[in-house]
């Protein structure tokens, strides 16, 4: 995987939107396009939960990722990216857990977030997925504190502002070797450094979405990423999607 050289816009709707309407248009985006905006007017997560940020102060941005991964591969491709993301962010001095699927965690506050998203446009060099990440970057303490669930900053957690485009470098550094070793061998290849870094491994939890929320004991997580829980009744299931609580 090599990126390439990030293409940043003043404002945008959404980083991933626009990538995912250019290569509906039929743009001929290369594999490892990187576009940035300093500010986003209708940012995303799962769930179409809306992701602020202030303008010019936040990290937004999304990559092109062609991969000959069948479907079921896919779904761990967004832990592989917090690895490579929470790798990158340990370098400013403290230290980031990992939240199933696809969250980023500092000292129980989320830092940042990954929304991976299928294009349905046919590519020889397979499935276009569009991956959108968005880091709190100059967040200060008052607005961290304003929000409905617990945030925290780089700023926040290191005491001074940071240029929002030399993060990027950073990570743009980082995340290659970890998309590299998903490449190679999918979940298995990176489930020690997973558990090493994932929050609420054998606790007691709540995960799933609307009617299908189960509780129980997180025990592990299977090949294809999905976690395996030891539901109250005493029986193992395996979850595919939803938050953990």
């Amino acid at each position: 995987m090599k990126f390439l050289e990030p293409e940043w816009h003043d404002k945008l709707s959404s980083t991933n939107t626009v990538l995912l309407d250019w290569l509906k248009d039929g743009e001929d985006i290369p594999a490892g396009f990187v576009l940035a905006a300093l500010e986003q007017t209708a940012g995303h997560g799962r769930s179409n939960h809306h992701w602020l940020s202030q303008p010019g102060e936040d990290l937004t941005f999304s990559f092109l990722l062609p991969t000959h991964h069948d479907f079921s591969g896919l779904a761990s491709l967004s832990m592989a990216i917090s690895l490579g993301i929470a790798s990158a962010l340990d370098t400013y001095g403290f230290t980031t857990q990992t939240k199933w699927p696809n969250d980023l965690l500092v000292r129980g506050r989320k830092i940042g977030g990954i929304l991976s998203e299928e294009s349905n446009v046919k590519r020889p060099d397979g499935h276009a997925i569009v991956v959108g990440i968005g880091i709190n970057v100059n967040m200060n303490e008052p607005q961290a504190s304003s929000m409905k669930k617990p945030a925290t900053s780089i700023r926040v957690e290191t005491g001074k502002k940071h240029a929002i485009k030399d993060v990027l470098t950073i990570i743009l550094e980082v995340l290659p070797q970890w998309i590299n070793h998903w490449e190679a061998g999918g979940f298995p290849a990176i489930r020690d450094e997973w558990l090493a870094r994932c929050c609420f491994v054998g606790e007691h939890i709540t995960v799933g979405e609307g009617k299908e929320q189960k509780s129980g004991i997180l025990t592990g997580f299977g090949d294809q990423g999905q976690i395996i829980l030891r539901c109250d009744d005493g029986s193992l299931s395996d979850v595919w999607a939803g938050d953990v609580e």
